[in-house]
């Protein structure tokens, strides 16, 4: 039994205001698992306060510096792997391999891309007689989501550490363990008091008080879109930078002349994995209509090898978040097949053998409308929808139509081809052929899928603000 009970603030664990606490669930077993206190507006006034005094000196660091203080916390994080793994597992059902290989690994990479971008970033530029600055916007919130936990942590930790920025973190209150053992992280690294708080808390009470809060300068959170716009709502009396990563609803489409055989394994693959719960799984398979039966036995197959279990075990897929959230998928489901959609494989309820724990049978629509609620609604859950098209211009049509923005994917044997598709997809991150993710490019959506972008140097940016110093330099003498 985990049990978290203080916060992390001014370099000092320290009491909560309140006495109010949280359990935590674990997914697989629904058996409570820990226990964390619960953050009230006066525990975000205090890490605000330590933030803001640290960023008087934090802010005025050099590059050696920050690199210094960045390399420890690698190092530190990479001595915690296994309990990172370990704890993500728990909190969110990631099964052991995804946690150990990738879920841990992410926060690690995330680390390593902002210290080698660090390492070589242009903070100033002279344009004739001008210099242009980049400063550090100041006090930064974060609320983090259950779903890539470590991952969102340290793509946004890393990019605002580095550009001199302090840190306010709320991590999600279903899946706070790893964001504790990053926080001992940080404290084992030495990062100097108040550069890094952190305080647990439920969205409307904490999440709100820090993005209203005229102290905080900018607040980043990654969660669902109706999380995003009440995170702008409540920012907007204080005119803070809003840095939003959303939903997403993302298009596959699949030409005729791609590899099926390698082609519809992965993309299932990419949809399955997490359980689903991932934002830019490409969920909407736009499959020719010369192809599609198939796609879809070939999808069917695929789906059934991620058949879930004990994710402690060797079972590929765990279960999802909690039972809200297994709700909301059986709830999908179930109105997909209202809807007139197909059942290739999976479908309502829990599978067999597994009657405790929040899993989901890996489930695949054919004959699906881009008008149906289970193709423009993100369901977070091991879904695939296969949807079918005529020209390659209708399925670029149908992949542009949803308000969501954040991923889309081509697959084709013409590279040219992908590319020119590619293009036409209103969408931030794009992958040609199942390319793997690469967290040195810039990540984020277009449309309600959010604003902004993270990942490598161009995360960098969010994080700073430019002054203009004319008449800086001399003039030069005639």
């Amino acid at each position: 039994m985990r049990n978290y009970l203080k916060f992390y603030i001014d370099g000092k664990w320290v009491e909560p205001s309140t006495s109010r606490t949280l359990d935590v669930i674990n997914p697989a077993t629904e058996e409570v698992a820990g226990k964390i206190a619960l953050g009230a507006t006066a525990d975000v006034d205090a890490a605000v306060a330590a933030a803001k005094k640290a960023f008087k000196t934090w802010s005025k660091t050099t590059r050696e510096q920050r690199l210094e203080v960045l390399e420890r916390l690698a190092a530190e994080f990479g001595k915690r792997m296994p309990d990172i793994a370990d704890a993500i597992t728990e909190e969110m059902g990631a099964p052991a391999w995804l946690a150990q290989n990738a879920q841990g690994p992410a926060g690690m990479g995330h680390l390593m891309t902002a210290i080698n971008a660090l390492k070589t970033y242009e903070f100033e530029e002279d344009r004739g007689t001008s210099r242009v600055v980049k400063e550090p916007i100041g006090v930064v919130g974060f609320v983090t989501p259950w779903n890539w936990p470590m991952n969102q942590i340290c793509a946004k930790i890393g990019p605002a550490l580095a550009t001199g920025c302090t840190v306010v973190l709320k991590p999600s209150e279903i899946a706070p363990f790893s964001a504790q053992i990053f926080t001992e992280i940080v404290e084992a690294a030495g990062v100097p008091a108040g550069v890094y708080n952190m305080v647990n808390g439920t969205g409307p009470e904490v999440g709100s008080a820090m993005s209203s809060h005229p102290d905080i300068d900018m607040i980043s959170i990654t969660g669902s879109t109706r999380a995003g716009i009440e995170v702008a709502r409540n920012a907007a009396s204080t005119l803070k930078r809003v840095h939003q990563e959303l939903g997403g609803k993302s298009p596959n489409i699949i030409l005729e002349d791609a590899d099926l055989t390698k082609t519809i394994p992965a993309s299932v693959g990419s949809v399955m994995m997490n359980s689903g719960q991932s934002c830019v799984a490409p969920t909407r398979m736009l499959a020719p209509k010369s192809k599609v039966d198939e796609i879809c036995a070939i999808a069917k197959e695929a789906a059934e090898s991620w058949m879930p279990g004990d994710p402690k075990g060797n079972a590929r897929m765990g279960p999802v978040v909690s039972e809200a959230q297994w709700n909301k998928v059986q709830g999908l489901i179930k109105k997909g097949l209202e809807e007139g959609a197909e059942l290739v494989t999976g479908g309502p309820g829990k599978p067999e053998g597994l009657e405790t724990g929040y899993f989901v049978k890996p489930t695949v629509f054919r004959n699906v409308k881009n008008s149906m609620t289970i193709a423009q609604e993100e369901i977070f859950g091991p879904v695939l929808c296969i949807l079918d098209y005529d020209t390659v211009e209708e399925a670029v049509e149908i992949g542009n139509d949803t308000e969501y923005g954040l991923g889309g994917y081509v697959s084709s044997a013409n590279l040219d081809k992908a590319r020119e598709i590619a293009r036409e997809i209103r969408a931030g991150y794009l992958s040609i052929n199942n390319a793997p993710m690469d967290i040195t490019v810039p990540f984020g959506g277009y449309k309600h899928s959010g604003n902004g972008r993270e990942f490598g140097d161009h995360a960098f940016a969010e994080f700073l603000e430019l002054k203009s110093m004319l008449g800086y330099n001399p003039a030069p003498a005639h």
